[in-house]
């Protein structure tokens, strides 16, 4: 066996792990979900300062887009724990 054979065979039996990556790597993920969120109860605020009488539908609207935008951040831990 060639030395350039022996040498790829050892490098391919070498594992490296970096443990804790997915966690930072999930926590700067949750930066684009948390901004989202900031956005959306922001909008919806100023839309309820200009009319208060739709204050109750843009609340609902409100809490639909949070859960929607905090699925992403779920996504993103689970493809964390799969990958």
């Amino acid at each position: 066996m060639s030395v350039a054979l022996q040498a790829v065979e050892i490098l391919a039996q070498e594992e490296t792990t970096f443990r804790g990556l997915g966690a930072v790597g999930y926590g700067l993920a949750a930066i684009g979900p948390g901004v989202g969120i900031g956005i959306v109860v922001g909008k919806a605020i100023e839309g309820m300062a200009r009319q208060p009488e739709m204050a109750g539908q843009l609340r609902t609207t409100m809490f639909l887009g949070i859960a929607f935008t905090e699925a992403l951040a779920l996504i993103g831990i689970v493809a964390g724990f799969i990958f």
